[in-house]
């Protein structure tokens, strides 16, 4: 009898081309399938919640697989975590509905970007592979009344990147806090959903503004434009990551806001 397993998923993706299997190079959902497929003996596919880019990382992805082995799914965690490379970590696994879908049923995501702000190296702090290091000051204050224009359902052209394929560059934005914390400032993005490279295009017209190059008024002109050479930079993939993917009322596991 089929069966329907969730797994929430944590990994460094620093030595990965993303998660989406790839012809010729290591990626994350690649590597999680060879495990499985040896434990459960039979080919199958994991669907992820995000396609995570090269470079960047997740606490707490979700995905799905369906399988038609009789191991208990604890023996299934322990059994695929166990024998997955050390980037990777197999969270939680649960059996769920055979009708849920780990894309498809999200309801929200929260990605964290993180920028190292001070003169000395993020090594110092040992957060060289997961954080953007800026050396010179940018203020937090001007960066977060500039994000208060990117809260809403709008049209997000300008935060799409050129490889964006989707039909509609509409979503909805529903909180973006910025913060620092110690020689870190935090920028937190939760959404019903993403296009491609928004956030990291989002952080990027943030960090103009944190600078001093460009008026808090810009962000929400930019919008209006629709034209991605209107806003800021993409910001580097290593400094964001996935904390965690929301279905229904339940946040998941991995929940680091």
């Amino acid at each position: 009898m089929e069966r329907n397993v969730k797994l929430i998923i944590a990994y460094d993706g620093t030595e990965f081309h993303g998660w989406q299997r790839q012809r010729g190079v290591r990626t994350v959902q690649a590597e999680i399938e060879q495990v499985a497929q040896r434990v459960m003996r039979h080919p199958l596919t994991l669907v992820g919640a995000s396609r995570t880019d090269a470079g960047v990382h997740a606490r707490g992805q979700t995905a799905h697989l369906l399988t038609s082995a009789t191991i208990p799914v604890q023996n299934l965690w322990r059994a695929i975590g166990q024998r997955l490379p050390a980037d990777v970590a197999l969270v939680h696994a649960a059996e769920v509905p055979l009708g849920f879908h780990a894309t498809r049923d999200a309801r929200g995501k929260l990605y964290r970007y993180r920028i190292h702000n001070a003169t000395a190296r993020p090594t110092t702090r040992l957060a060289a592979r997961h954080t953007w290091h800026v050396w010179f000051s940018l203020d937090p204050e001007r960066m977060r009344a500039a994000a208060a224009a990117l809260t809403g359902t709008h049209d997000f052209a300008a935060f799409a990147s050129s490889g964006c394929t989707r039909a509609s560059t509409v979503r909805t934005v529903r909180r973006v806090s910025v913060r620092r914390v110690y020689d870190e400032i935090v920028i937190d993005v939760e959404g019903a959903g993403f296009l491609y490279n928004q956030v990291r295009n989002m952080v990027g017209t943030l960090f103009e503004v944190g600078r001093g190059h460009w008026p808090v008024e810009r962000v929400a002109e930019i919008i209006a434009a629709r034209d991605r050479r209107q806003a800021g930079p993409t910001a580097p993939a290593q400094g964001l990551c996935l904390q965690w993917v929301q279905y229904g009322c339940d946040r998941g596991a991995a929940d680091g806001a």
